[in-house]
Protein backbone atom coordinates (compact mmCIF):
# COMPACT_ATOMS: atom_id res chain seq x y z
CA UNK A 1 0.00 0.00 0.00
CA UNK A 2 0.88 3.93 -0.40
CA UNK A 3 0.18 7.53 0.54
CA UNK A 4 -0.64 9.90 -1.18
CA UNK A 5 -0.79 13.63 0.44
CA UNK A 6 -1.70 16.66 -1.03
CA UNK A 7 -0.66 19.00 0.87
CA UNK A 8 -2.35 22.69 -0.06
CA UNK A 9 -2.40 26.25 1.59
CA UNK A 10 -5.52 25.37 4.00
CA UNK A 11 -6.14 21.65 4.01
CA UNK A 12 -4.30 18.57 3.56
CA UNK A 13 -5.76 15.94 1.95
CA UNK A 14 -4.56 12.24 2.56
CA UNK A 15 -5.34 8.48 0.67
CA UNK A 16 -4.43 5.16 1.36
CA UNK A 17 -4.25 3.35 -2.40
CA UNK A 18 -3.38 -0.34 -2.79
CA UNK A 19 -1.30 -1.33 -5.96
CA UNK A 20 -4.22 -1.42 -8.70
CA UNK A 21 -4.69 2.80 -7.58
CA UNK A 22 -8.01 2.08 -5.20
CA UNK A 23 -8.55 4.39 -3.08
CA UNK A 24 -9.14 2.46 0.26
CA UNK A 25 -9.19 5.27 2.69
CA UNK A 26 -9.63 9.02 2.56
CA UNK A 27 -8.97 12.20 5.50
CA UNK A 28 -8.29 15.58 5.48
CA UNK A 29 -6.90 17.87 8.07
CA UNK A 30 -5.66 21.46 8.34
CA UNK A 31 -2.27 22.37 7.13
CA UNK A 32 0.44 24.33 9.48
CA UNK A 33 1.92 27.01 8.42
CA UNK A 34 5.64 26.99 8.27
CA UNK A 35 8.42 24.34 7.79
CA UNK A 36 8.34 22.59 10.89
CA UNK A 37 4.34 22.96 10.96
CA UNK A 38 4.26 21.59 7.61
CA UNK A 39 6.58 18.53 8.49
CA UNK A 40 4.32 18.10 11.30
CA UNK A 41 1.21 17.88 9.35
CA UNK A 42 2.52 15.02 6.88
CA UNK A 43 3.69 12.99 9.40
CA UNK A 44 -0.04 13.46 11.39
CA UNK A 45 -1.52 12.96 7.73
CA UNK A 46 -0.17 9.69 7.04
CA UNK A 47 -0.77 8.43 10.73
CA UNK A 48 -4.30 9.33 10.63
CA UNK A 49 -5.03 7.96 6.75
CA UNK A 50 -3.06 4.63 7.58
CA UNK A 51 -5.33 4.05 10.88
CA UNK A 52 -8.62 5.52 8.64
CA UNK A 53 -7.51 2.29 6.75
CA UNK A 54 -6.32 -0.03 9.42
CA UNK A 55 -2.93 -0.31 8.38
CA UNK A 56 0.37 -0.14 10.21
CA UNK A 57 3.43 2.18 8.70
CA UNK A 58 5.08 -1.52 7.95
CA UNK A 59 2.38 -2.22 5.62
CA UNK A 60 3.26 1.32 3.38
CA UNK A 61 6.23 1.02 0.61
CA UNK A 62 6.25 4.92 0.32
CA UNK A 63 4.68 8.61 0.51
CA UNK A 64 4.20 10.40 -2.49
CA UNK A 65 3.63 14.49 -1.41
CA UNK A 66 1.94 16.91 -4.24
CA UNK A 67 3.19 20.40 -3.03
CA UNK A 68 2.89 23.93 -4.31
CA UNK A 69 5.88 25.55 -5.52
CA UNK A 70 8.91 24.41 -7.48
CA UNK A 71 10.24 21.05 -7.12
CA UNK A 72 13.32 19.83 -9.35
CA UNK A 73 12.49 16.75 -10.87
CA UNK A 74 14.12 13.96 -8.77
CA UNK A 75 14.07 15.73 -5.76
CA UNK A 76 12.36 16.25 -3.15
CA UNK A 77 13.29 19.53 -2.31
CA UNK A 78 10.23 22.35 -2.56
CA UNK A 79 11.12 26.18 -3.20
CA UNK A 80 8.74 29.40 -3.20
CA UNK A 81 5.71 27.17 -1.88
CA UNK A 82 4.24 30.80 -0.46
CA UNK A 83 1.26 29.38 0.52
CA UNK A 84 2.56 27.05 3.01
CA UNK A 85 5.31 29.45 4.28
CA UNK A 86 7.63 27.69 2.95
CA UNK A 87 11.01 29.35 1.03
CA UNK A 88 13.12 25.75 0.96
CA UNK A 89 12.47 22.62 2.44
CA UNK A 90 14.03 19.29 1.98
CA UNK A 91 10.74 17.66 2.22
CA UNK A 92 13.09 13.84 2.26
CA UNK A 93 15.54 14.90 5.36
CA UNK A 94 13.12 16.57 7.41
CA UNK A 95 10.12 13.89 7.40
CA UNK A 96 11.73 10.05 6.05
CA UNK A 97 13.37 10.20 9.73
CA UNK A 98 10.00 10.40 11.61
CA UNK A 99 7.99 8.59 9.69
CA UNK A 100 10.76 5.52 8.84
CA UNK A 101 9.08 5.77 5.03
CA UNK A 102 10.78 6.37 1.81
CA UNK A 103 9.14 10.01 0.53
CA UNK A 104 8.73 11.26 -2.87
CA UNK A 105 8.03 14.78 -3.84
CA UNK A 106 6.16 16.75 -7.02
CA UNK A 107 4.83 19.66 -7.36
CA UNK A 108 0.95 19.38 -6.76
CA UNK A 109 -0.26 20.46 -10.15
CA UNK A 110 1.61 17.61 -12.33
CA UNK A 111 0.46 15.26 -9.34
CA UNK A 112 -3.11 16.25 -9.91
CA UNK A 113 -2.31 14.96 -13.50
CA UNK A 114 -1.22 11.69 -12.87
CA UNK A 115 -4.14 11.56 -10.48
CA UNK A 116 -6.64 12.50 -12.89
CA UNK A 117 -5.13 10.42 -15.87
CA UNK A 118 -6.13 7.14 -13.27
CA UNK A 119 -9.14 8.61 -12.85
CA UNK A 120 -9.99 8.50 -16.04
CA UNK A 121 -9.13 4.80 -16.47
CA UNK A 122 -6.94 5.82 -19.22
CA UNK A 123 -3.73 3.43 -19.10
CA UNK A 124 -2.19 5.24 -22.75
CA UNK A 125 -2.69 8.29 -24.81
CA UNK A 126 -2.54 11.85 -23.57
CA UNK A 127 -4.28 13.92 -21.59
CA UNK A 128 -3.42 17.46 -20.31
CA UNK A 129 -4.67 18.31 -16.31
CA UNK A 130 -5.72 22.31 -16.53
CA UNK A 131 -6.03 23.77 -13.03
CA UNK A 132 -7.90 26.62 -12.45
CA UNK A 133 -7.24 27.90 -8.76
CA UNK A 134 -5.36 31.00 -7.85
CA UNK A 135 -3.62 30.10 -10.58
CA UNK A 136 -3.61 28.50 -14.07
CA UNK A 137 -1.28 25.61 -14.69
CA UNK A 138 -1.70 22.30 -16.44
CA UNK A 139 0.51 18.86 -16.57
CA UNK A 140 0.54 16.71 -19.73
CA UNK A 141 0.29 12.96 -19.16
CA UNK A 142 1.66 10.96 -22.02
CA UNK A 143 1.08 6.67 -21.85
CA UNK A 144 0.83 7.06 -18.33
CA UNK A 145 3.66 9.42 -17.54
CA UNK A 146 4.48 12.92 -16.87
CA UNK A 147 5.80 14.61 -19.68
CA UNK A 148 8.23 17.67 -18.19
CA UNK A 149 9.61 18.78 -21.77
CA UNK A 150 13.02 20.22 -21.91
CA UNK A 151 13.24 22.41 -17.95
CA UNK A 152 10.23 21.29 -16.44
CA UNK A 153 7.86 23.95 -17.65
CA UNK A 154 5.38 21.53 -20.13
CA UNK A 155 2.34 22.70 -19.68
CA UNK A 156 2.64 26.19 -17.78
CA UNK A 157 0.16 27.98 -19.87
CA UNK A 158 -0.82 30.53 -17.53
CA UNK A 159 2.04 33.10 -18.57
CA UNK A 160 1.09 33.22 -22.46
CA UNK A 161 -0.39 36.16 -23.57
CA UNK A 162 -3.67 35.77 -25.31
CA UNK A 163 -4.27 39.53 -25.45
CA UNK A 164 -1.39 41.86 -25.62
CA UNK A 165 -4.03 44.96 -24.67
CA UNK A 166 -5.49 42.90 -21.33
CA UNK A 167 -5.17 43.18 -17.89
CA UNK A 168 -1.73 43.21 -16.41
CA UNK A 169 -0.68 39.71 -14.97
CA UNK A 170 1.67 39.62 -12.15
CA UNK A 171 4.56 38.14 -14.73
CA UNK A 172 5.10 41.70 -16.07
CA UNK A 173 2.94 40.73 -19.05
CA UNK A 174 -0.80 41.60 -19.93
CA UNK A 175 -3.32 39.31 -21.46
CA UNK A 176 -2.05 36.13 -19.63
CA UNK A 177 -4.66 33.50 -19.45
CA UNK A 178 -3.80 33.21 -15.73
CA UNK A 179 -4.51 37.21 -15.66
CA UNK A 180 -7.97 36.63 -17.46
CA UNK A 181 -8.88 33.40 -15.77
CA UNK A 182 -6.92 33.34 -12.31
CA UNK A 183 -9.26 33.15 -9.68
CA UNK A 184 -6.48 35.50 -8.15
CA UNK A 185 -6.77 38.00 -10.81
CA UNK A 186 -10.09 37.63 -10.77
CA UNK A 187 -10.67 38.95 -7.36
CA UNK A 188 -8.31 41.74 -7.35
CA UNK A 189 -10.03 42.98 -10.93
CA UNK A 190 -13.24 42.25 -8.64
CA UNK A 191 -11.91 44.17 -6.01
CA UNK A 192 -14.96 43.46 -3.75
CA UNK A 193 -14.51 41.17 -0.11
CA UNK A 194 -16.07 38.31 -0.40
CA UNK A 195 -15.03 34.45 0.78
CA UNK A 196 -15.88 33.34 -3.00
CA UNK A 197 -15.08 36.22 -5.12
CA UNK A 198 -15.36 34.23 -8.46
CA UNK A 199 -18.48 32.64 -7.63
CA UNK A 200 -19.70 36.27 -6.60
CA UNK A 201 -18.81 37.60 -9.82
CA UNK A 202 -20.82 34.71 -11.95
CA UNK A 203 -23.57 35.70 -9.05
CA UNK A 204 -23.49 39.15 -9.92
CA UNK A 205 -22.80 38.78 -13.94
CA UNK A 206 -26.63 36.53 -13.90
CA UNK A 207 -27.83 39.35 -12.36
CA UNK A 208 -26.73 41.71 -15.11
CA UNK A 209 -24.01 43.64 -13.57
CA UNK A 210 -21.77 44.71 -16.36
CA UNK A 211 -18.08 44.63 -14.41
CA UNK A 212 -19.40 41.37 -13.38
CA UNK A 213 -20.42 40.08 -17.02
CA UNK A 214 -17.24 40.98 -18.33
CA UNK A 215 -14.99 39.45 -16.13
CA UNK A 216 -16.95 36.11 -16.36
CA UNK A 217 -16.47 36.65 -20.11
CA UNK A 218 -12.56 36.87 -19.85
CA UNK A 219 -12.42 33.93 -17.83
CA UNK A 220 -14.27 31.56 -19.97
CA UNK A 221 -12.03 33.13 -22.98
CA UNK A 222 -8.95 32.34 -20.37
CA UNK A 223 -10.27 28.93 -20.11
CA UNK A 224 -10.67 28.46 -23.75
CA UNK A 225 -7.78 29.92 -25.01
CA UNK A 226 -5.77 27.73 -22.54
CA UNK A 227 -7.51 24.59 -24.17
CA UNK A 228 -6.74 25.73 -27.57
CA UNK A 229 -2.95 25.78 -26.73
CA UNK A 230 -2.96 22.35 -24.79
CA UNK A 231 -4.44 20.63 -27.83
CA UNK A 232 -2.55 22.86 -30.57
CA UNK A 233 0.95 22.72 -28.86
CA UNK A 234 0.22 18.83 -27.77
CA UNK A 235 -2.40 17.35 -29.21
CA UNK A 236 -4.05 15.78 -26.24
CA UNK A 237 -7.13 13.43 -26.35
CA UNK A 238 -8.73 14.99 -23.50
CA UNK A 239 -7.85 18.47 -21.03
CA UNK A 240 -9.26 17.76 -17.99
CA UNK A 241 -10.62 20.79 -15.64
CA UNK A 242 -9.76 20.48 -11.95
CA UNK A 243 -8.95 23.36 -9.33
CA UNK A 244 -11.12 25.46 -6.88
CA UNK A 245 -12.70 26.92 -9.91
CA UNK A 246 -14.09 24.02 -11.64
CA UNK A 247 -16.82 23.58 -8.91
CA UNK A 248 -19.02 25.83 -10.30
CA UNK A 249 -19.44 23.14 -12.72
CA UNK A 250 -21.72 24.21 -15.82
CA UNK A 251 -21.54 27.82 -14.72
CA UNK A 252 -17.91 27.48 -16.24
CA UNK A 253 -18.53 24.72 -18.58
CA UNK A 254 -21.33 26.71 -20.52
CA UNK A 255 -19.07 30.16 -21.30
CA UNK A 256 -16.39 28.13 -22.07
CA UNK A 257 -18.31 25.74 -24.45
CA UNK A 258 -19.81 28.85 -26.02
CA UNK A 259 -16.14 30.52 -26.46
CA UNK A 260 -14.82 27.20 -28.40
CA UNK A 261 -18.10 27.28 -30.46
CA UNK A 262 -17.31 30.71 -31.73
CA UNK A 263 -13.35 30.23 -32.32
CA UNK A 264 -14.54 27.00 -34.14
CA UNK A 265 -17.13 28.99 -36.41
CA UNK A 266 -14.65 31.35 -37.89
CA UNK A 267 -12.70 28.45 -38.65
CA UNK A 268 -12.50 25.07 -40.42
CA UNK A 269 -9.54 23.81 -38.70
CA UNK A 270 -10.33 24.91 -35.27
CA UNK A 271 -13.40 23.41 -36.06
CA UNK A 272 -11.72 19.89 -36.84
CA UNK A 273 -9.87 19.52 -34.06
CA UNK A 274 -13.66 19.56 -31.83
CA UNK A 275 -12.19 21.18 -28.72
CA UNK A 276 -15.32 21.45 -27.19
CA UNK A 277 -15.69 17.68 -27.03
CA UNK A 278 -12.27 16.98 -25.62
CA UNK A 279 -12.55 18.75 -22.23
CA UNK A 280 -14.36 17.46 -19.43
CA UNK A 281 -14.52 18.66 -15.55
CA UNK A 282 -12.34 16.38 -12.93
CA UNK A 283 -15.70 14.90 -10.95
CA UNK A 284 -16.07 17.50 -8.05
CA UNK A 285 -14.41 16.71 -4.69
CA UNK A 286 -11.96 14.26 -6.69
CA UNK A 287 -8.83 13.37 -4.77
CA UNK A 288 -6.95 13.75 -7.71
CA UNK A 289 -3.70 15.60 -6.57
CA UNK A 290 -3.59 13.03 -3.38
CA UNK A 291 -4.07 9.67 -5.86
CA UNK A 292 -1.33 11.21 -8.31
CA UNK A 293 0.94 11.67 -5.49
CA UNK A 294 0.94 7.81 -4.56
CA UNK A 295 1.50 7.02 -7.89
CA UNK A 296 4.27 9.80 -7.87
CA UNK A 297 5.86 7.35 -5.19
CA UNK A 298 4.83 4.21 -7.52
CA UNK A 299 6.78 5.99 -10.24
CA UNK A 300 9.97 6.56 -8.34
CA UNK A 301 9.77 2.92 -6.49
CA UNK A 302 9.94 1.40 -10.26
CA UNK A 303 12.61 4.18 -11.48
CA UNK A 304 14.79 2.60 -8.88
CA UNK A 305 14.03 -1.16 -9.41
CA UNK A 306 15.12 -0.83 -13.13
CA UNK A 307 17.27 1.89 -13.34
Amino acid sequence: MRVGLDVGGTKTDAVVVDDAARVLARTRLATGWGVDAVGATIVRAVDLVAAEAGVGRDEIRSVGIGMPGQVAPGSTRVVHAVNLGVHDLDVSSTVEPMLGLPVWVENDVKAAALGAHALHGAGTGTMAYLNLGTGVAAGIVVDGQLWRGAGGSAGEVGHISVDPAGPPCRCGQRGCIEALAGGGAVAERWGRPGALPVRDVFDAADAGDPRAVALRADLARGVASAIRVLVLTADVDTVVIGGGLSALGERLTGPVADELDAGAAASPFIRSLHLRDRATLLPPASPAAALGAALVGRASEEVLAHG
